[in-house]
């Protein structure tokens, strides 16, 4: 992780949040996949503020001229040098039971990392220069790395029932890090699975050919 932190890119982003004084992390898969050791270069910014305010002001930084605003997610995306550098405000979501399509407020890190879908994506490092690197892991995703557990930070009942997607997401998780699903999430799993019928079929498609793969 150190290795990392030491890329002129999170110095940028680090500078220009503290100008901003704006509270933000990388989080998600990014995390997750340095600590296993994947390379990646798809990274997530959260933000407890405007992230298409903080990806403006970032792509001003480093000279980019095109920044992707996506208003109805409130989030938006710069591409620099190779990396992906999505930015997004962190938020607080709640759902109807014949949606996955959520309700959004503005929320704080904690209530980001709650609508996380596994514990081993709801890590963050703060970008911050009064705890930079610092890892924020409520839900102890380091361990779970180490068990090589998918599990999901709340209740897996509210987790599956709020986003049946997730339990595919589960699978292909298991399958592509050679993970064990843990024995609570499978079951519930196995209780929710007729939720599926909630998700479009293409969404289904999606995530099996990835399974697959």
């Amino acid at each position: 992780m150190q290795e990392f932190l030491k890329n002129p890119i999170f110095k940028t982003l680090s500078l220009v949040a503290d100008d901003l004084q704006v509270e933000t992390y990388v989080i998600g898969g990014f995390v997750r996949d340095i600590i296993l050791k994947r390379p990646s270069k798809d990274i997530d910014i959260v933000c407890v503020r405007s992230g298409i305010e903080l990806a403006k002001a970032v792509a001003k930084a480093l000279s980019i001229k095109k920044v992707s605003v996506f208003k109805n997610f409130g989030t938006a995306m710069i591409n620099y040098q190779g990396w992906e550098i999505e930015f997004v405000g962190a938020r607080k979501e709640s759902y109807n039971k014949e949606s996955r399509n959520p309700m959004v407020v503005t929320g704080t890190l904690e209530d980001d990392q709650n609508r996380r879908d596994f514990t081993i994506n709801s890590m963050a490092f703060s970008l911050n220069k009064k705890n930079y690197g610092a890892l924020v892991d409520p839900f102890n995703g380091l361990k779970d790395i180490e068990n090589k557990l998918i599990k999901t930070p709340l209740n897996p009942e509210i987790t599956y029932n709020d986003d049946p997607l997730r339990m595919l997401r589960a699978i292909r998780f298991a399958t592509k890090l050679n993970f064990k699903i843990d024995n609570s999430s499978l079951k519930s799993i196995e209780s929710l699975s007729s939720r599926i019928k909630i998700i479009t079929e293409e969404r289904i498609v999606v995530e099996l050919n990835k399974i697959l793969l």
